[in-house]
């Protein structure tokens, strides 16, 4: 008897010991890897296509997704595209559940609540690679009630009951795509990381264009069920990326995301703009005031009642490719800009670009800075134009009507940095490829 109370002690003190978040989370951060889609690591990557090719579908993805986010902040999108595979750009690798079983996600800064799919699964995409979760194969798997404070801060299209008062999610994405599923509780792996009863929805109903690699999405965002809030007392609301150039020759690097006391951005070069409150509170509401062109030649609305800059006119977002700048500021940026080239402008291709050059040279293009309230951030040329096929080179920077998007191209060899607490981002030029914090 003594020994098997010895016994179950120690089980006990293991068990408790596996339990606990690991060291660095005491310290409260972690560092995952963020794998592009298009990357050799990926699940996603497509060999068959040649690099041009990948740099046109990630534009399209980029059209679509600024679809899609647009019609989330309720305007009703003038944009025309098929959606696909528009959750975002970046994958990450997590663990749910105990024992844990592999999940890799599309990291998703506009998304909150992360999902997965799950067996029994009525009606799922095909996925390959990573196994489905399954619930009852879990020991910290718990599902949520309709009371719980998670389910009721759901929409009201977001959420329905059943006859056993349990919290069912439903999630839509513009181009009838959706997940449906259980919203419960797991634990959840952030490399060797355990953090327990984090929300999550166990999708048993998914379809559309979701990517056949990928088991769902790490929601990013900014609302109340994203994992930066709901790990806010361990991360302190903050997270950061670095992202990698966009063609790197380094094929077995990846960007990183930072969280908590990894995400700290301390050097002499950072700037910060503050983050402002806007619906839906998933987007990350930045102020753009103005754009400069070289050194002298501004872009910006004329300060008057009717033409003042709005709080919040843009959205920091990883998942989007190209940047779309409000249409005021756009037209005077590409007077200035054509101004600045000497160069043969061509029209784009595709149609896809309003500014194309044939045989450009990009030593001879000015650097673009978008001046954000309290902070300048200055995009060298070599990420605001890009081949868009042999000998042509196009401005990945186009108008919008409605909200704009700070996007991807434009963050490269950047640390971003968001600090929920003190609402407000960060950016710091940063070798990424080096970047391994």
């Amino acid at each position: 008897m003594k020994t098997f109370t010895l016994l179950f002690l120690l089980i006990t003190i293991i068990s408790v010991c596996l339990s606990r978040p690991h060291h660095d989370v005491g310290g409260g951060g972690f560092t995952l890897d963020l794998i592009h889609r298009d990357s050799q690591l990926s699940p996603l990557y497509n060999p068959a296509n040649a690099p041009l090719d990948r740099l046109q579908n990630a534009f399209l993805r980029s059209i679509s997704r600024a679809s899609r986010l647009l019609r989330r902040a309720g305007f009703a999108s003038k944009i025309e595209a098929d959606i696909s595979g528009v959750m975002g750009e970046y994958l990450m690798e997590i663990q749910i559940g105990t024992p844990p079983v592999q999940v890799v996600g599309v990291a998703d800064t506009g998304s909150d609540l992360t999902w997965a799919q799950c067996q029994p699964c009525k009606y799922c995409y095909k996925q390959t690679g990573p196994p489905f979760l399954v619930p009852s194969s879990s020991s910290t798997y718990e599902s949520l009630s309709c009371e719980s404070k998670p389910c009721l801060s759901l929409s009201d299209n977001q959420l329905f009951c059943d006859a056993n008062n349990l919290c069912h999610y439903k999630m839509g994405y513009g181009d009838r795509s959706y997940s449906l599923g259980d919203l419960a509780t797991d634990t959840f792996w952030f490399g060797p990381t355990p953090l327990k009863n984090v929300v999550f929805g166990c999708g048993h109903e998914n379809n559309g264009t979701f990517s056949e690699g990928a088991s769902g999405i790490v929601g990013l965002g900014g609302g109340s069920l994203s994992i930066v809030n709901q790990l806010s007392s361990i991360i302190q609301g903050k997270f950061s990326y670095c992202l990698i150039p966009y063609f790197s020759e380094t094929t077995n690097q990846t960007s990183k995301i930072h969280f908590g006391s990894e995400a700290n951005i301390s050097n002499p070069n950072v700037v910060s703009t503050p983050l402002i409150k806007k619906d839906p509170p998933t987007y990350y509401y930045v102020t753009l005031e103005s754009i400069l062109v070289g050194n002298n030649n501004v872009s910006k609305k004329q300060s008057s009642s009717k033409n003042e800059v709005h709080e919040g006119n843009i959205i920091i977002d990883s998942g989007t490719t190209l940047t779309f700048v409000p249409r005021e500021f756009y037209s005077d940026l590409s007077s200035r800009l054509i101004e600045a080239i000497e160069g043969e402008s061509v029209p784009d291709p595709q149609g896809m670009f309003e500014i194309c050059y044939k045989d450009l040279n990009i030593e001879k293009v000015p650097n673009v800075t978008f001046r954000f309230t309290g902070a300048e951030v200055v995009v060298p040329p070599v990420y605001t134009f890009l081949a868009v096929q042999k000998g042509i080179s196009c401005f990945t920077v186009v108008p919008s009507d409605d909200m704009a998007i700070f996007g991807n191209l434009l963050q490269r060899n950047l640390l971003v940095g968001f600090d929920l607490v003190n609402q407000k981002v960060s950016f710091s030029p940063t070798d990424c490829t080096t970047n391994m914090q």
